[in-house]
Protein backbone atom coordinates (compact mmCIF):
# COMPACT_ATOMS: atom_id res chain seq x y z
CA UNK A 1 0.00 0.00 0.00
CA UNK A 2 1.33 3.44 -0.94
CA UNK A 3 1.32 5.54 2.22
CA UNK A 4 1.53 9.33 1.90
CA UNK A 5 4.50 10.72 3.82
CA UNK A 6 5.60 14.17 4.90
CA UNK A 7 8.99 15.31 6.06
CA UNK A 8 9.68 16.92 9.40
CA UNK A 9 10.35 20.18 7.53
CA UNK A 10 6.90 20.00 5.92
CA UNK A 11 5.31 19.35 9.31
CA UNK A 12 7.15 22.31 10.83
CA UNK A 13 5.90 24.53 8.00
CA UNK A 14 2.32 23.35 8.60
CA UNK A 15 2.67 24.05 12.33
CA UNK A 16 4.11 27.51 11.67
CA UNK A 17 1.21 28.25 9.30
CA UNK A 18 -1.22 27.04 11.98
CA UNK A 19 -2.72 24.63 9.45
CA UNK A 20 -5.69 22.52 10.45
CA UNK A 21 -3.81 19.31 11.17
CA UNK A 22 -4.13 16.63 13.81
CA UNK A 23 -0.89 15.09 15.07
CA UNK A 24 -1.39 11.51 16.18
CA UNK A 25 1.35 9.95 18.28
CA UNK A 26 1.20 6.14 18.22
CA UNK A 27 4.11 5.54 20.60
CA UNK A 28 3.72 4.16 24.10
CA UNK A 29 3.07 6.41 27.13
CA UNK A 30 6.64 5.93 28.43
CA UNK A 31 8.04 7.15 25.10
CA UNK A 32 5.60 10.08 25.05
CA UNK A 33 6.82 11.07 28.52
CA UNK A 34 10.43 11.35 27.27
CA UNK A 35 9.59 13.75 24.43
CA UNK A 36 6.60 14.63 22.30
CA UNK A 37 5.29 17.03 19.67
CA UNK A 38 2.19 17.94 21.65
CA UNK A 39 0.15 15.49 19.61
CA UNK A 40 -2.68 13.22 20.65
CA UNK A 41 -1.47 9.94 22.14
CA UNK A 42 -3.10 6.69 21.08
CA UNK A 43 -0.59 3.83 21.37
CA UNK A 44 -0.47 1.72 18.21
CA UNK A 45 -1.95 -1.36 19.89
CA UNK A 46 -4.90 0.71 21.20
CA UNK A 47 -5.75 2.28 17.86
CA UNK A 48 -8.49 -0.17 16.73
CA UNK A 49 -10.41 0.29 19.99
CA UNK A 50 -10.04 4.09 19.96
CA UNK A 51 -10.88 4.96 16.34
CA UNK A 52 -13.94 6.92 17.47
CA UNK A 53 -11.58 9.52 18.99
CA UNK A 54 -10.39 10.51 15.52
CA UNK A 55 -12.11 12.61 12.86
CA UNK A 56 -11.91 10.81 9.50
CA UNK A 57 -12.32 14.16 7.69
CA UNK A 58 -9.31 15.84 9.32
CA UNK A 59 -5.74 15.76 8.01
CA UNK A 60 -4.04 13.35 10.40
CA UNK A 61 -0.26 13.23 10.58
CA UNK A 62 0.86 10.07 12.34
CA UNK A 63 4.24 9.64 14.00
CA UNK A 64 6.15 7.23 16.20
CA UNK A 65 9.82 6.94 17.09
CA UNK A 66 11.30 6.25 13.65
CA UNK A 67 8.37 5.69 11.27
CA UNK A 68 7.54 1.96 11.36
CA UNK A 69 4.58 1.89 13.73
CA UNK A 70 3.19 5.09 12.28
CA UNK A 71 3.35 3.62 8.78
CA UNK A 72 1.36 0.59 9.95
CA UNK A 73 -1.07 2.94 11.72
CA UNK A 74 -1.55 4.90 8.48
CA UNK A 75 -2.24 1.67 6.58
CA UNK A 76 -4.84 0.72 9.19
CA UNK A 77 -6.51 4.15 9.12
CA UNK A 78 -6.69 4.17 5.33
CA UNK A 79 -8.27 0.70 5.35
CA UNK A 80 -10.80 2.02 7.87
CA UNK A 81 -11.88 4.77 5.48
CA UNK A 82 -9.76 7.71 6.62
CA UNK A 83 -8.88 9.79 3.55
CA UNK A 84 -6.23 12.33 4.56
CA UNK A 85 -3.53 10.48 6.51
CA UNK A 86 0.23 11.08 6.31
CA UNK A 87 3.16 9.30 7.91
CA UNK A 88 5.88 11.50 9.41
CA UNK A 89 9.04 10.23 7.71
CA UNK A 90 11.68 9.40 10.32
CA UNK A 91 9.33 10.00 13.25
CA UNK A 92 10.20 12.00 16.33
CA UNK A 93 13.79 10.85 15.97
CA UNK A 94 14.09 12.84 12.71
CA UNK A 95 12.28 15.77 14.34
CA UNK A 96 14.80 15.85 17.20
CA UNK A 97 17.73 15.64 14.78
CA UNK A 98 16.57 18.04 12.07
CA UNK A 99 14.13 20.50 13.70
CA UNK A 100 14.65 20.57 17.46
CA UNK A 101 18.15 19.40 18.45
CA UNK A 102 17.43 20.35 22.07
CA UNK A 103 14.67 17.74 22.25
CA UNK A 104 15.46 14.79 24.45
CA UNK A 105 16.29 11.65 22.43
CA UNK A 106 15.95 8.00 23.30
Amino acid sequence: MDIPEISVQELEALRQAQADIFILDVRNPDEFAVCNLGGYLIPFNDLPARLSELNPEQHIIVHCHAGGRSRRACEFLLKEGFKNVSNLRGGISAWATEIDPKMRKY
